[in-house]
């Protein structure tokens, strides 16, 4: 790539070249006007004043002259891009200009800047059009001189390489050193630029940058918040000057972009992200016509003054308020709570993001994901490239791999409060009673039905929150499976609570650890579980002491928390009366796990078991389902059983293995187990070292 490259250069320094030659001509020129160029450092006579007053009047007379288009060489250029594009690559310069969106002028100053690198004569050059031998730098005034040709033409290039321009805005040209104006700022290369047009590699994305820019994400995804009217009427207030300051609040920290989006496109102008600095922000803002963007989550709670000065529009996003008296006095301020996006608008985004999804996949995912733009831009890349890597030879389809891509950007979002559990039970793995089994599956569809319910045929104004759901029973019974199978047919993660980690002794502390909790299964779009939840949602108890208002008051928030949680929350508990009855009222659901009768052991038996366990001929399922067990404790037993025979050394789990496994797991229950409850398989009790 190489020497297309290089050719290249040496084309267009052809064109930079004639124009060197003209702006030396021209100061040649001016200086042999001049009666005594000797004395020019030191005074300005009477007839130089003259001459230069004649200069300023035909400059003003032809500032509006339209710039004719720059020189060319354009036969060779395309013979190069031919070779080039033949070779799979594009030439360097025309990579940068297509990347940053460079004009012929921009690129030729760019080129005036990158020449010394080639040749240090061109330094001199350089000092003679200026008229200074101690200015041999590329500079503001060399630029402007060379590259425009006529009197407009040197006006629109001094903006086009002044501080907003693309060249320095993106960090392709930096300026360089200290200058007392503008004119004479002089400029260099930024790092690895002139390396990447030699075509000696580089990293385009890593040459130029803009920390301001807030580009247009892809893919496009349509933005929920312009179908609110009142936004859009912001905007257009925003771009009258009506106002110029807006707060928008109520927005997750990851959707915060794209309503500030939202509020710039309602008001016809770019946007811009704050960074390091403020000031410098503002008038950049000012010099573009944009909108600048600041979050305020993380602000201190008084305004930089320069906010307060400049009269920029300004968008303020959070999840709480940021309103600053003095700013408010000093602004024209309005602002709009967000709602947020409803499920019409949620199926919109889906339908956008993925074209190709049909209509009842698109109600499913709009559902069960409250994603925000940022996440479903993340989750169509993601889904793309699996699709892409999937094909045989041929790219598969995007919408095939929408659930792996949910779940690689959603998920993993873990902390010690909580264990992420990715479930791989589904619900033919649950022995339950009917009633139960048809409980579960209706958990199951009145999460997905919910948000159509709710917001499509009104149900929000009468209900708040997503699903609750309470399992109560003896343990063992199988509540924590039942949550895993539901998070299982939901295609969700489950996060499990850990209540050690969660309640603290220290007032205040355990209402932060369960917003983190809330928080985090929201951002991860997971089911949340209390497990044995007793302890945190019991009755509430008379006030007798201190300790007594401050766990109330934990009470009292939860109940808050558990009301505006729109996702799915499911409890358990030994026994329902356990449960703070104010709990109750808001659960939906509320499943009862009795002990399994003789059908469910059976199953459980067999499930017990898996396919490869080398299980004899004598194990006898009918005796064994006889045997008043939970769940969990057959499934403990039939693991007891295997380590047994393992450490006989048998090749099959027998009949007296698995009485030594049931036996250890009711000593581990307290609880006698009598021989007469085995039948004719008593003996094999006392055979295990039990007392008959």
């Amino acid at each position: 790539m190489t020497e297309p490259a290089v050719e290249h250069l040496r084309v267009r320094l052809a064109g930079v070249h004639r124009a060197l030659r003209l702006a030396v001509a021209r100061q040649a020129e001016a200086a042999a006007r001049l009666t005594r160029p000797d004395l020019t450092p030191f005074c300005v006579t009477d007839e130089q004043v003259g001459v230069l007053l004649d200069q300023v009047d035909a400059f003003a007379a032809s500032m509006s002259e339209p710039p004719p288009d720059p020189h060319a060489e354009v036969d060779q250029e395309q013979r190069l891009r031919r070779l080039a594009a033949a070779r799979g690559v594009t030439l360097p310069l025309d990579a940068l200009a297509a990347r940053f969106g460079l004009t012929r002028p921009e690129q030729d100053a760019l080129l005036l800047v990158a020449a010394p690198e080639l040749d240090p004569g061109y330094e001199r050059v350089y000092a003679y059009i200026v008229d200074n031998l101690n200015r041999r730098t590329p500079c503001v005034e060399l630029l402007v001189t060379v590259c425009g040709p006529t009197p407009s033409a040197r006006l629109a290039l001094r903006r086009a390489v002044g501080p907003a321009g693309r060249l320095r805005r993106f960090g392709l040209v930096r300026a360089y050193g200290e200058a007392p104006a503008e004119q004479a700022q002089e400029l260099t290369l930024a790092a690895g630029v002139f390396d990447f047009l030699m075509g000696w590699g580089g990293d385009i994305g890593l040459i130029g940058h803009d920390p301001g820019e807030v580009p247009r994400p892809e893919p496009e995804v349509v933005a929920p918040y312009l179908s609110d009217e009142r936004l859009p009427r912001l905007g257009r207030a925003l771009a009258s000057g009506d106002i110029d300051l807006v707060g928008l609040w109520g927005c997750r920290p990851d959707a915060q972009l794209d309503v500030a989006q939202a509020l710039a496109e309602a008001a016809g102008r770019p946007l811009r992200r704050t960074t390091t600095d403020l000031a410098a922000d503002l008038r950049m803002a000012a010099a573009l016509d944009a909108v600048l963007w600041l979050p305020t989550d993380d602000l201190p709670a008084q305004a930089d003054p320069a906010l307060l000065r400049s009269g920029v529009p300004v968008c303020l996003t959070g999840t709480t308020p940021w309103r600053p008296a003095a700013l408010l006095a000093a602004r024209a301020y309005a602002e709009l709570t967000i709602p947020a996006p409803g499920f019409p608008e949620r199926v919109a985004m889906w339908s956008a993001a993925f074209p190709a999804l049909a209509w009842p996949a698109l109600e499913d995912l709009a559902a069960r994901y409250r994603l925000s733009g940022g996440e479903l831009r993340a989750v169509a890349a993601v889904a793309d490239v699996g699709a892409r890597l999937s094909g045989n030879g041929r790219p598969a389809r995007p919408a095939d791999h929408v659930e792996p891509a949910i779940a690689t950007v959603t998920r993993g979002r873990t902390s010690s409060a909580v264990q992420s559990i990715v479930p791989d039970r589904d619900i033919g793995d649950l022995v339950l009673p009917d009633p139960q089994l048809h409980q579960i599956a209706e958990i199951v569809s009145a999460f997905r039905a919910w948000p159509k319910i709710a917001e499509s045929w009104g149900f929000a104004g009468r209900s708040t929150g997503g699903i609750k759901a309470l399992f109560t029973g003896e343990p063992g019974t199988g509540k924590t499976m039942s949550a895993e199978v539901i998070t299982g047919m939901l295609g969700l993660e489950l996060l499990k609570v850990n209540l050690a980690q969660l309640v603290s002794k220290w007032v205040g502390e355990t209402e932060k650890n369960l917003e983190i909790v809330f928080q985090q299964a929201e951002d991860s779009h997971a089911v949340l579980l209390f497990d044995e939840a007793d302890a945190l949602f019991g009755k509430r108890g008379e006030v007798k002491q201190g300790t007594d208002r401050y766990a109330n008051l934990e009470v009292g928030y939860l109940l808050q928390r558990l009301e505006a949680s729109d996702g799915l929350i499911i409890l358990t508990s030994n026994l329902k009366e356990n449960i703070d009855p104010a709990f109750t009222r808001r659960f939906q659901f509320v499943v009862h796990f009795p002990r399994p009768g003789v059908p469910e052991r059976r199953s459980l038996w067999r499930q017990a078991f898996p396919a490869k366990a080398p299980l004899a001929e004598d194990v006898d399922l009918d005796a064994l389902c006889r045997l008043d067990m939970t769940g969990a404790g057959i499934t403990a037993a039939a693991r007891a059983a295997a380590l047994a025979a393992a450490d006989d050394e048998s090749g099959a789990i027998g009949m007296r293995h698995v009485v030594k496994g049931i036996s250890r797991q009711f000593q581990r229950e307290a609880r006698l187990f009598r021989p007469s409850e085995l039948g004719p398989y008593a003996e094999l009790l006392a055979d295990n070292g039990t007392p008959g």
